[in-house]
């Protein structure tokens, strides 16, 4: 099979050039040699090695946009943007090093004191520390305002109490931005984001890895907090009531990401139908010499294409700092839907194959449901674009 993105024939942009491809083909590579062959044991297990974890840490592949003198890379989320896309482009998307990269390190980064940044970010750039975010909780989804974990003051530290779930990295993860509650009265403005480093922390535990429908090499979980204390010096930002405001700055960034993720597992989706189609027969003819396979194939590359020129479009005006809210739910919600659509009319072209799990389409039908709930479902998607209209 051909590189992924070579089905849609489509102009490299400026912003994949020089530097950012070299780490694309290294990223591709690394993806191919070191995750792909133990990808079915880390979807049984239910968890990518840690190992692996501080073998990607030991390629640059962690925290390639955090800047050198925090241990990262340096580099831009033109960088993150095409390690994500090698996660897709070679099928282990269960790997949740994009969320570590693209999102938890970014909160430290543009809201923690300098003496946050140096004491976690080199840590993450090596993988000694797995980022995760705790936002969702039993009762609140997509209602970041209606959660119900408390963080009260207790001297110098904080008292967390509260659950979370459907936690990414929830097993590794050993550095987790938590979304609390400061000031329970203050609706949004009583929000707040605490650093909890959780090895050896007491009152902390995991719940169980969670049965996905897909995504299974993924660790999702659920988490407690029972009497956790905390320093407030793990507040992030200066000062509390500042976490909702936090979040509505990095939510862009996080969607955008969710949009990479999805046009990469279209083109791969593409690339292995197209060749599937080219060798499978029936009636004596190739599948693809069917008028319904090459029409569907043509709706199918072209609405990959446009997806693909739109995504690269929001890349370049997010590295430019004018990716707004709106366009960038746009993105996540449009090429999600995509996803999914394009994954069901791929099953249907695979025939009974398709559904047979020792295809990769079969996994890639199932890992692609969620993209349309996580991140914000695409309901909430819809109602930020029409709040602009």
């Amino acid at each position: 099979m051909n590189h992924p993105r070579e089905a849609l024939q489509i102009a490299t942009p400026a912003w994949r050039e020089d530097d950012v491809a070299m780490l694309e083909d290294m990223a591709n590579r690394f993806m191919a040699e070191e995750v792909a062959p133990h990808y079915d044991r880390f979807e049984k297990q239910e968890k990518v090695d840690r190992a692996v974890w501080e073998k990607a840490g030991e390629a640059g592949l962690l925290c390639a946009s955090m800047p050198e003198a925090y241990g990262g890379g340096g580099g831009t989320y033109a960088h993150e943007a095409v390690i994500a896309e090698a996660i897709g482009h070679q099928g282990v998307d269960g790997f949740g090093l994009a969320l570590h990269n693209s999102i938890v390190a970014p909160y430290i980064l543009h809201y923690g004191s300098k003496e946050q940044k140096e004491k976690w970010l080199p840590r993450m750039a090596t993988g000694e520390l797995i980022g995760a975010i705790a936002m969702t909780e039993p009762g609140a989804g997509s209602d970041l305002q209606g959660i119900k974990t408390s963080a009260v003051k207790d001297g110098n530290h904080y008292k967390i109490n509260g659950s979370k779930t459907f936690i990414t990295n929830g097993q590794h993860a050993n550095l987790i931005v938590v979304v609390v509650k400061t000031d329970p009265t203050a609706g949004a403005k009583g929000t707040s984001l605490v650093i909890l480093e959780t090895d050896g922390l007491e009152g902390f535990e995991r719940g169980r890895n969670l049965d996905k429908v897909g995504l299974k090499a993924n660790d999702t979980s659920e988490l407690f907090f029972n009497d956790v204390r905390v320093p407030t010096s793990n507040l992030l930002g200066a000062e509390e009531g500042k976490g909702f405001y936090q979040l509505m700055e990095q939510l862009p960034q996080e969607r955008l990401l969710i949009a990479n993720q999805a046009i990469c597992a279209i083109e791969r989706a593409l690339a292995i139908t197209i060749d599937y189609v080219k060798e499978r027969r029936a009636f004596g003819n190739r599948i693809i010499d069917f008028q319904n396979t090459q029409f569907k194939l043509a709706e199918l590359k072209t609405e990959a294409s446009v997806a693909r020129v739109f995504v690269d479009h929001c890349v370049e005006r997010h590295l430019e700092g004018g990716l707004d809210a709106s366009t960038a739910s746009m993105a996540k919600y449009w090429v999600t839907d995509l996803q999914c659509k394009v994954m069901d009319e791929c099953v249907q072209l695979h025939g009974g194959y398709g559904y047979m799990n020792e295809y990769p389409i079969a996994r890639m039908f199932r890992d692609a449901r969620v993209q349309r709930i996580y991140g914000g479902t695409n309901e909430i998607m819809k109602l930020l674009i029409a709040r602009g209209l």
